[in-house]
């Protein structure tokens, strides 16, 4: 069964917006012989952005899975947004891919949200391959872009074609193992030619190639023992060799083409067989027993017990919950019952489902290596571990940003209540960057995410999909606070009724955390001055307490909380008494500890023609924006600045009529800085 598993390949593209992953993906199913008509992002007609919404706005917003064959493979696709907004998606499908084909833009080059998913890949430890797309525009460098990838992206890379260019037409690539020249003829590239490399190629392609073995003898010392002794290498150690290191994660090859011309994703298909892991030979997928908490290594074979990941909830209108699942080990049949390891609870699966996009075609068994869809689940959520029984492994969880961006949002009519309460539920259960709360002082449902357009996107769902009619109002941003100095704080809770009373006393030790570090607790307590059962309780309220701070009633980040002293009554000390001292002395301890608050900075980089360049940096600098540098690439001038969010709400339609409409810019969360003390004074109208 082994062999089996040796020929699927799951992976995803992934990309910065508008770099061709759509469009790739595509060409990919058309020519593997899964779709008979290629689709257009442009014309709304792609099979992977389904989505009104995707159509609509020419971009993708849910990371759509589909499926083909090539050669002896199957290959799952995940095809992924590239907006910022929408992150989240690239995060749960790199937790769950196997290798991923990382697309450039030949104009744009390494853009800022290539780095972005770059390093995402890097987190999960995904082995890639570079496909540099939109070779057919004009004014291409490949040996620059080829420079730009190694600065940016600090690893070993070199191609394995490059491109054939006619009178400045692109015509087709060299593959530089094979030595030979490929063009793509027919209506729509599908023939294939494989001729000679043209005369005043040949150099080019012998020194590429060159370089090429010379970047493997780096990484493997029995391939520099053959170059340094002159033996001939041949194309099959070339490519075993650049298969090993790629899955080792030390080396990216990089492929050429155009989707859009239909040029390249035949050799693309290729290398994804070639080159990328199978599911046997990806990473150890690694858990925890849940009795003994000892670590454990899932076993990648259909003969092992049941075991997969749930990557992701969607919302069909007729099928109800569709539970995304990686599977790693075992089998699952139709109508199977299984463990929900990470909710302890038992689940019933009626269905399973292979996708293509939007498309569910019912299969009986799932099984190691498969991507499917399960239906049925009760109390599955994102990141949930699912196995045969109770006892056996619980993975990592996925772990999702936090959102930057609020909204307020309530029904048009008493008649949509009722229906915005459950579709809302419904899209935080499919999005776990898409927050929903409530605000007990204005009485208003607050819904958070990660940019302006990822709300307006799930207000435009609510609006179509559950026919909710609903008022948003101005985006807020969402601020937090934490402390500046160590402190001392007491928290005293006294009641005597007459009766059995409260009595809880604790001392807490609160001082400033670094960056990131949220909420620590720790007990000090060693005499016995607080007994065990209640410390828990004291944990209870210290995180609550910390749920909503002094200032504004932003969330408090960043502090350590030690317990370091405190009384009990043998009669009248309970865990709420508890719970409520550890509350007020949290509270006690942010009035004194000189609290302050955050707001969210953004990275920021406009790119734009060098006559409008003063009035961008001017506009920036009165936003409160930070500049770090400004360069050039490509006849345009790039401004790289950190800014908060709160001054870029607008800023598309800003940019857009200061230079017109011929600047673009990106942006992405990056920290939280403390707010300046004028404008804190104005956010909090005091």
């Amino acid at each position: 069964m082994k062999a089996e598993l040796d020929l699927v390949r799951n992976i995803g593209f992934i990309a910065h917006i508008d770099a061709g992953k759509t469009t790739t993906t595509e060409r990919v199913l058309f020519y593997s012989g899964r779709t008979y008509k290629i689709g257009e992002v442009h014309e709304g007609t792609t099979i992977t952005d389904w989505m009104k919404q995707e159509k609509e706005r020419g971009i993708t917003i849910t990371s759509a899975a589909t499926y083909c064959k090539w050669r002896d493979c199957q290959i799952n696709i995940i095809d992924t947004p590239g907006h910022i907004d929408f992150t989240v998606e690239v995060e749960r499908s790199l937790k769950v891919l196997d290798g991923v084909v990382v697309i450039f833009c030949s104009i744009g080059g390494v853009e800022p949200q290539s780095e972005t998913v770059w390093h995402q890949a890097d987190k999960y430890q995904v082995p890639r391959i570079a496909f540099i797309n939109k070779m057919d525009r004009k004014g291409v460098d490949f040996s620059a872009l080829l420079d730009d990838m190694r600065q940016k992206l600090q690893i070993i890379i070199a191609p394995l074609q490059i491109p054939i260019y006619e009178n400045d037409e692109f015509k087709g690539i060299i593959d530089l193992i094979a030595g030979k020249a490929i063009y793509y003829e027919g209506e729509i590239g599908e023939n294939v030619v494989i001729k000679d490399i043209p005369d005043n190629l040949k150099n080019s392609a012998l020194s590429n190639k060159d370089y090429l073995i010379e970047k493997l003898a780096e990484l493997d010392d029995l391939f520099m023992h053959k170059v340094i002794e002159g033996q001939e290498i041949s194309a099959e150690e070339i490519v075993s060799t650049v298969r090993k290191y790629v899955i080792m994660n030390k080396f990216v090859p990089v492929l050429c083409g155009s989707a859009l011309k239909n040029k390249g994703i035949q050799q693309l298909l290729d290398a994804i067989c070639d080159y990328l892991p199978s599911p046997s030979q990806s990473n150890e997928i690694k858990g925890i027993e849940p009795r003994t908490k000892a670590e454990r290594v899932v076993q990648i074979s259909t003969s092992a017990p049941f075991c997969g990941l749930c990557f992701k909830v969607f919302t069909d209108p007729f099928v109800g919950k569709l539970f995304y699942t990686r599977i790693y080990s075992g089998k699952i049949a139709a109508s199977s019952s299984i463990y929900n390891v990470t909710k302890e609870e038992k689940e019933k699966v009626t269905k399973i489902l292979r996708m293509h996009a939007n498309k569910q075609e019912i299969i009986n068994e799932a099984k190691a290596g498969d991507i499917v869809c399960l239906v049925g689940l009760k109390f599955t959520t994102t990141g949930d571990t699912l196995c045969k029984n109770k006892d056996s492994v619980l993975l990592e969880a996925i772990k999702f940003p936090e959102p930057v961006i609020s909204l307020a949002i309530e029904p048009k009519t008493k008649a949509d209540q009722e229906k915005l309460f459950v579709a809302l539920g419904k899209l935080a259960d499919e999005d776990p960057s898409f927050k929903v709360t409530y605000n007990t002082e204005t009485g208003q449902n607050i819904i958070s995410g990660m940019g302006q357009l990822h709300l307006e996107v799930m207000v435009a769902r609510l609006i179509d999909e559950f026919k909710v009619e609903a008022r948003v109002g101005t985006p807020q941003v969402t601020y937090k606070e934490t402390i500046t100095r160590k402190v001392e704080a007491v928290g005293k809770f006294i009641q005597q009724t007459g009766g059995r009373g409260q009595y809880g006393h604790v001392i807490l030790l609160m001082e400033p955390q670094a960056k990131g570090k949220g909420i620590v607790f720790e007990s000090k307590i060693k005499s016995g001055a607080i007994p065990k059962e209640y410390i828990p309780a004291v944990k209870e309220g210290v995180r609550e307490a910390c749920e909503s701070g002094i200032l504004g009633g932003y969330p408090v980040v960043d502090i350590k909380i030690s317990l370091i002293d405190g009384s009990y009554h043998d009669v009248d000390s309970s865990e709420l008494s508890f719970k409520v001292a550890g509350e007020m002395a949290v509270k006690d301890g942010l009035k004194k500890a000189g609290p302050i608050a955050l707001e969210p900075i953004m990275n920021l980089e406009v790119s734009s023609p060098t006559e409008y360049i003063s009035q961008v940096i001017g506009d920036l600098n009165a936003r409160r924006a930070k500049i770090s540098a400004v360069g050039e690439k490509k006849n345009l001038n790039i401004v790289k600045a950190d800014i908060p969010l709160g001054e870029v709400f607008n800023y598309a339609d800003v940019l857009r009529n200061l230079t017109q409409g011929r600047a673009s810019y990106t942006i992405e969360p990056s920290f939280y800085e403390k707010v300046p003390d004028e404008l804190l004074t104005r956010i909090l109208g005091i």
